[in-house]
């Protein structure tokens, strides 16, 4: 035993750090082992680092990246948020068209701060209280319908709205403030070691965190860091996006509706104040020109033909309001990070258009982050805290990753289904060419209006009231079950 309180001494001696005496008894004998911690390694073992505040540096100052800030910044931790270019996050608002938060997403935000959740939905337009769903592009004939009321009504849930992305993210800055929020600060690069992680800005400036969470978008750095640069892949897909000032006959029980066609859909929802914003995707070689005469006349081209609840809206829409962007894609990611580095929302798992469900996924990633980073940070194990911030990433991707697939899946999916969506039989050569002016149902197509019929309803319901996240009010509960885990 006296070499053991020599050995003890020694290593208190030696390295002026912090001491775990711990003994192992046998049937035997008892052995006893000492493990010897440098004192600039933090711990969240009691008065030695217990609910330490965490500093969390995030790349990304979009609708994630200042959600994530808000959650941070109301549990007592330190964080800052990188962003290349503020105004460009809010033109790109223009060009992306409002932002469907589903009654899920706003069960979160009213978790993480009541008051902004007040502010969102007082600047937004209630969608969830009509009708929305698929219909026929060419006949205008519904398809199948979504209740997102019903839903949200049983669990006691806000109605899924819409709201412009720019509204959102000044409601969002307001609340998390300038001073944490630096514009023109692009990251390009990370260094990690045992104690911290270092973000590198493009200026040279470096800052020092706790966690590196990349918010940066389908283009971002920090995942490109992490995993090489791969380049991002043309979906087929062009958009064009307009606001009109016109109010159709049917605003008072049609919120959102989406037309199909092949290789075509249109998107068309209230936007509030005697707006209606839409969005036209057609297959189309990247980067091609519009005609001379501008691009509502190339709408007019793709979309002449279809119903007159489509063609009215572009006939409607002013030149300069409609914009055109190619639509880009990523492989979903299926692991998110490493060591004391994750991602988030588009970052980790980028979203084609078509559910509309891309700000609400990573909305629901900042508040499982942040939930497991508070457990971390009030964990009373002798784990060195870089351990428990480690494991606390793996945790959050962990749970994540069943949601967010699935989604991610059927938004594929719905892009496919562009791809072969064919609604009536062509005769364009044959005896039967007379018949090319007739509209003659494809055979398939009760078979596929059967299948979304039965499922798509179910999978919104699921996707409006299901997120399974463990809020404020079920945290101690949580906290069980996460002990429970191996």
């Amino acid at each position: 035993m006296s070499n053991c309180r020599y050995l003890i001494n020694s290593c208190i001696h030696q390295t002026y750090g912090i001491l775990d005496f711990r003994t192992t008894p046998s049937s035997k004998t008892r052995s006893y082992y000492v493990r010897c911690q440098n004192s600039f390694d933090q711990t969240l073992d009691g008065e030695n680092g217990g609910n330490r505040k965490l500093k969390i540096l995030i790349a990304g100052g979009g609708i994630g990246g200042l959600v994530l800030a808000l959650a941070a910044k109301h549990e007592g931790f330190e964080v800052r948020v990188f962003e290349k270019d503020l105004s460009a996050v809010r033109g790109e608002g223009q060009h992306r068209g409002p932002i469907q938060l589903v009654s899920s997403a706003l069960e979160v935000l009213e978790a993480i701060d009541e008051n902004v959740a007040k502010q969102i939905k007082e600047a937004g337009c209630v969608t969830g209280n009509r009708t929305t769903g698929y219909a026929d592009g060419l006949s205008g004939e519904w398809i199948t319908k979504f209740d997102l009321s019903s839903p949200a009504v049983s669990r006691g849930l806000p109605l899924t709205l819409v709201i412009c992305r720019m509204a959102l993210q000044d409601i969002l800055l307001n609340a998390v403030g300038l001073d944490i929020v630096r514009n023109k600060s692009k990251v390009v690069d990370f260094l990690e070691d045992p104690s911290k992680v270092t973000v590198i800005l493009e200026d040279g400036q470096q800052y020092d965190g706790d966690v590196l969470v990349g918010a940066d978008g389908i283009w971002s750095k920090v995942r490109a860091k992490l995993f090489g640069e791969r380049e991002a892949k043309y979906s087929t897909y062009t958009s064009y996006s307009g606001v009109t000032n016109f109010v159709p006959p049917y605003i008072d029980s049609v919120a959102y509706r989406i037309f199909l066609g092949l290789n075509q859909c249109f998107v068309a929802t209230d936007v509030g104040n005697g707006k209606i914003q839409w969005f036209a995707n057609h297959k189309e070689q990247p980067m091609s020109n519009d005609p001379p005469e501008g691009k509502k006349k190339r709408l007019l081209q793709k979309f002449g033909n279809w119903c007159p609840e489509v063609v009215t809206l572009i006939q409607k829409t002013p030149e300069s309001m409609i914009l055109r962007r190619d639509i880009y894609d990523r492989d979903m990611m299926y692991t998110w990070g490493a060591g004391r580095v994750t991602l988030l929302g588009d970052a980790a798992h980028p979203m084609q258009p078509n559910l509309g469900q891309g700000g609400c996924m990573a909305i629901e990633d900042c508040y499982q982050l942040i939930h497991e980073l508070v457990q971390a940070s009030e964990s009373d194990s002798n784990v060195q805290i870089s351990e428990e911030i480690v494991l606390a990433l793996r945790r959050y991707a962990n749970k994540r990753l069943w949601r967010v697939g699935l989604v991610f899946a059927a938004s594929r999916f719905a892009s496919k289904m562009l791809a072969s969506y064919k609604p009536y039989i062509e005769f364009k050569i044959g005896p039967l060419a007379h018949l090319l002016t007739q509209r003659i149902t494809h055979p398939a197509i009760p078979v596929f209006r059967a299948f979304l019929q039965i499922c798509l309803p179910k999978f919104m319901a699921w996707i409006t009231a299901g997120h399974g996240l463990c809020l404020k009010r079920e945290r101690n509960q949580c906290k069980v079950q996460d002990r429970k885990q191996p």
